[in-house]
């Protein structure tokens, strides 16, 4: 089995050739397998909106500017807390909770500006 080489480094081939650059493939796999769970509040409103994304800022950039269908009407918006997960699968579980009863109980106790 190979070893990796250090992030940055070079490789030898196995047949002793050019040496190839090998990319820390580890650490880019595990930054792009970030999922979040979010959750924005209109104040103006009294209504809270539960998302999820791979790329936080941009999504937030998309409901501030009025560019989402569903928060459009309730602006503004701020953000009371979002969740960090390595899977997709996490993230829709965790979503899916938020948005029933225990979850929107959870939403009013947790304390504001709390992420995890």
């Amino acid at each position: 089995m190979a070893s990796w080489p250090a992030p940055g480094r070079q490789a030898q081939s196995a047949q002793g050739g050019q040496a190839e650059y090998e990319p820390d493939l580890v650490g880019a796999h595990l930054k792009h397998m970030e999922y979040y769970v979010y959750v924005l509040r209109s104040s103006k409103f009294e209504r809270n909106y539960v998302g999820f994304t791979k790329n936080l800022s941009k999504r937030f950039r998309q409901h501030f500017a009025g560019k989402n269908k569903s928060t459009k009407p309730y602006l503004p918006w701020v953000v009371l807390f979002f969740e960090t997960f390595l899977t997709k699968e996490e993230a829709l579980k965790r979503k899916k909770f938020l948005k029933t009863g225990k979850g929107r109980e959870y939403i009013k106790k947790r304390p504001r500006g709390a992420t995890e």
